[in-house]
Order: structure tokens, then C-alpha cells, then sequence
């Protein structure tokens, strides 16, 4: 009876307040089609930049090293900031960026740990953090797991989803430390150009800001001009460099990230020493897998124009059906795998979402779960899978649309 009247008053066990602030939609949205596919129906999946769900597979010249590396024995903990060859490569590689005055450079679990952790080097409650509106969700969450504000800046639909200069200077204040760059960018496929790059690390040194710039698409550039790598364009700024294996290496789930600060020795001094602090505490990033870098960035590059091949026609087929579907327009993108549509409906955009989804069974991610101009609606497409799954997708939207109340 004793043991019965103490288990009565066992307690609940609550998440942490701040949790509340922490969203992730890509993921979120999942759920319902999970539901949908234990039922029986066919999903197809729009939603998340796993190109190895789809017809791209991982370099076998990549899977090799890293065979090698668990049958030499590479199997036990990595030096905290990584293994000697990654991080030669990875230098070797941000230098032919035209990168300079590099003071560090470190592996991490995919580039969402190394900005976690150079978030949490970074800032202090109540602090912001520059973020694109519409921004990739994952800063936002981390910045609200540190009790810090993602401070939104525009991204201008109507110029091609480029930075609104005007908008992130106007939101620069006293307690602002760094600004994000996505580039080319998630949600939107925006690729910057060097003259908006220009202004935003002008903007930062006036204001001593740090530039966090996530730079995991770099080698996927559908057409126009080469990416510009914004750390090359001001050496002397202090800025974040963020890349990895999962996307142009098509290697995501081996969870391989670097990251690269350069900018003035000085200046970034107490800031590296803070984030080698939290590499240390954390142990180390996968061991065997490291191996995989140096053939990743100094070996075959043969796959990467087969991808280009692939997602340039599906970017084509993806912007022709959704501009001459009822209620949409698209922006066409210039780089990644993303298309970020806008929607001309009554009722928000995450109601249409799960709509489509029950309906037609199409699954991508509402545009707000990324945030947005207010009074706009839209939506995350990613065309990664084959022309004829994207034909059928985009048929499927575009008949829902039509039977869309006004």
C-alpha cells in the first residue's frame, strides 16, 4: 500500500518553457503523412532535401574511404575539432573560395551542430541574431533554445528572393550580434550576387556583427553566374563559413559539417576559443566518416555535373507547371533544389497544406513554417524527385487549387 500511495504522487515531468518557441515544420508536416502512409496511400514526398530518397546515390569513391577508414581501425573517438586530412582539405578549399585570414576550422555532426554550437559560442539571452525572412527554420530554433531572438529581415520576392538591404540595416540595434546568410538559399533558391554581398559585410563591419553564412549549396548552381563566397569579398570581417557532405556530396545521413572562421585574428580571438570550448565538451564528430573529405573535395567531381544535369531540368519542369497553375506564381531559382511558390488564397497557407496532403496526397511544407512578408502565403517545393513524380505532383496542386473555395 505504501508503494501505491507513492506512486499516486509521482509528478509530471514538464519540457522546458522556452520548447514553446521551437518549431521545425519540414519535420512537423511529416507526421500527417506518416499517418496517411500507414493507411495505405501513397505520399509523394515534396517535402525534405534528402536527395538519396530519390535517384541520387552517394559517390562510390566517397563510400570507399570511409570503408577504409572503419578497416583501419578509425573507429574510436576523433580529435575534437576533427581529423588533420578534413581539415587540411577543408582550408585547402575555402583558400581556392578565395577565403583568407583563416583562424579556425572545424568538423562537426552536419553543418546543424556547427551552427548550434556557433550560436550558443555567441549569444546571450535577450541578444538577436539577423535571420532571412523567410529563413531555413533551423536558426530560429536554436536561437529560442538559447533564450535569443531571431531579429527577421526580408528577403525580396519581387527581386528574385534577394536580401532587402534597407530592411536588415533598419533592424541592426544595440543588442544585435550576427547576421545569417543562406546563400544560395533555403527555402527560396535564391543565389545573391556579389554586389548585395558586398553591402551585407559592409553592413557588419560598420556594425562589428559576425556573419554566419551557410554556404552547404554552393556547388549547386543551376545557371547564371558562379557563387560567390562572401567571406572572400571581406577578409577582415569576422564570419562563419558552413558547408559539408550532405547536399553536393549527397551524403546526409553521415552527418559531415565544417565550418571555417576567418576575418581578423584578434577580433574572433575570445569567439573561437569559446566554440573549441564546446567542441571539446562534446567529444568529437564522427570518426570514420571524416575520411571521406579530402576524396570529397580534391577527387572525381564527375557526379556533380550529373546532379546539375538532374535538378536543372526538374527547377524547369517545376517553374513551368507552377506559374501556369491557377493561384500561383514562382519565382524561378537559381541554385539548391527548392522552389518557394506564392499562393493567391483565402486561408493560410498551412490549412492549405494539410489539405493538399489529405486530398491529393502531395506533401510539402507551409510557407510560414519558414516565416514570411505578413498578408503572404506560400509554400516549400522540393523537386528532387524523377520529372514523372513531379508531373504528377504538380497536376495534383494544380486540380486542387482549381476546386479551392474564393
Amino acid at each position: 500500500m505504501a508503494l501505491a500511495h507513492e506512486v499516486s504522487r509521482v509528478r509530471e515531468i514538464l519540457a522546458a518553457a522556452r520548447l514553446e518557441r521551437v518549431r521545425y515544420a519540414i519535420r512537423d508536416i511529416a507526421v500527417l503523412a506518416e499517418q496517411l502512409a500507414r493507411e495505405g496511400k501513397e505520399v509523394l514526398p515534396l517535402n525534405i532535401g534528402d536527395p538519396l530518397k530519390f535517384d541520387f546515390r552517394t559517390p562510390p569513391h566517397l563510400i570507399e574511404a570511409v570503408v577504409k577508414a572503419m578497416r583501419d581501425g578509425k573507429d574510436g573517438y576523433a580529435p575534437s575539432a576533427g581529423v588533420d586530412e578534413a581539415l587540411e582539405a577543408i582550408r585547402a578549399e575555402a583558400e581556392r573560395k578565395g577565403i583568407r585570414n583563416i583562424q579556425s576550422v572545424f568538423v562537426t555532426q552536419g553543418v546543424s551542430e556547427a551552427v548550434d554550437l556557433c550560436l550558443t559560442a555567441l549569444v546571450n539571452p535577450g541578444e538577436n541574431v539577423l535571420t532571412p525572412c523567410p529563413e531555413y527554420p533551423l536558426y530560429s530554433a536554436v536561437l529560442a533554445k538559447l533564450g535569443a531572438e531571431p531579429n527577421a529581415y526580408a528577403l525580396d520576392e519581387a527581386a528574385g528572393w534577394e536580401p532587402d538591404l534597407d530592411d536588415l540595416a533598419r533592424k541592426i540595434n544595440g543588442r544585435t550580434r550576427a547576421v545569417v546568410v543562406i546563400d544560395p538559399n533555403n527555402p527560396t533558391g535564391a543565389v545573391y550576387s556579389r554586389q548585395t554581398l558586398e553591402a551585407i559585410a559592409g553592413l557588419a563591419r560598420r556594425h562589428g556583427l559576425l556573419i554566419l553564412a551557410d554556404e552547404i549549396y554552393d556547388k549547386l548552381i543551376l545557371d547564371g553566374k558562379p557563387h560567390v563566397c562572401i567571406a572572400s569579398l571581406a577578409p577582415d570581417v569576422p564570419t562563419v563559413t558552413f558547408n559539408g557532405l550532405s547536399k553536393a556530396y549527397l551524403a546526409p545521413g553521415w552527418r559531415v559539417g565544417w565550418a571555417v572562421v576567418s576575418g581578423d585574428g584578434a577580433a574572433v580571438k575570445p569567439y573561437v576559443e569559446g566554440v573549441h570550448k564546446l567542441l571539446r565538451s562534446r567529444l568529437s564528430a564522427n570518426h570514420p566518416e571524416q575520411y571521406a573529405v579530402r576524396p570529397a573535395l580534391e577527387g572525381p567531381q564527375d557526379h556533380v555535373s550529373e546532379v546539375i544535369r538532374k535538378l536543372r531540368s526538374r527547377r524547369d519542369l517545376t517553374v513551368k507547371y507552377l506559374n501556369s497553375a491557377p493561384r500561383l506564381t514562382c519565382v524561378a531559382p537559381r541554385g539548391a533544389f527548392y522552389a518557394f511558390p506564392r499562393l493567391d488564397i483565402h486561408g493560410t497557407d498551412e490549412e492549405f497544406v494539410r489539405r493538399l496532403l489529405i486530398t491529393k496526397q502531395v506533401l510539402v511544407v507551409h510557407g510560414s513554417g519558414f516565416g514570411q512578408m505578413p498578408g503572404t502565403r506560400h509554400f516549400r517545393v522540393v523537386f528532387l524527385p524523377d520529372e514523372a513524380t513531379l508531373a504528377r505532383a504538380y497536376d495534383g496542386i494544380a486540380e486542387f487549387l482549381k476546386g479551392w473555395e474564393t
